[in-house]
């Protein structure tokens, strides 16, 4: 799929959200996890992104990232087995949250990757259905999934969409909606 396009920015607010870490050493396996495991379930492949490079062809220098920025989901685990609607809660440690069109050193706004296989990490990551925005700061969603099974990623953008150096983005898990 190709990414080419800026996506217009009007009416952001000012604001900006700080989001803490969560202080937990292990990110990815928090308490509290809704959804039952399935034993049967392997591993989901991570999807097929493009290497980061710190300047685009256009010349736009992308937003540094700290190496030590995370990514991750709260409440779901690879191999989880939910009912719809899907609550989805977004972890980050290492950077903070403001909204798109704030350019704010240390910070982003959340991108919420479903059934993507793969994605430009040197473009702006598009608006649809596939590729979700949370562009106002915002650190959790409800969704509408039909039944079946479901690749959720998350990817941190900047002010304009476009995924940092080095790219912040969680593991991809699968999720079964019954």
């Amino acid at each position: 799929m190709s990414v080419t396009s800026r996506l217009a920015l009007a009416g952001t607010t000012a604001a900006v959200f700080a989001l803490s870490g969560c202080g937990h050493s292990m990110h990815g396996h928090h308490g509290g996890m809704h959804g039952a495991m399935n034993p049967n379930a392997q591993a989901t492949a991570p999807a097929k992104v493009t290497a980061s490079t710190p300047v685009l062809t256009s010349g736009y220098k992308k937003v540094e990232a700290p190496a030590a920025a995370r990514l991750y989901f709260v409440n779901l685990t690879d191999g989880a087995t939910v009912s719809s609607p899907v609550k989805v809660v977004f972890g980050l440690s290492g950077m903070g949250v403001a909204p798109a069109g704030v350019e704010k050193a240390g910070t982003g706004h959340h991108h919420l990757l479903v059934n993507v296989n793969e994605w430009d990490a040197n473009a702006p990551l598009p608006a649809n259905d596939n590729f979700r925005h949370f562009g106002a700061g915002q650190t959790e969603v409800s969704l509408d999934l039909k039944p079946g099974q479901h690749t959720l990623q998350l990817v941190l953008g900047d002010q304009n969409h476009i995924p940092h150096h080095p790219v912040v983005m969680s593991d991809r898990i699968t999720i079964t909606v019954r």
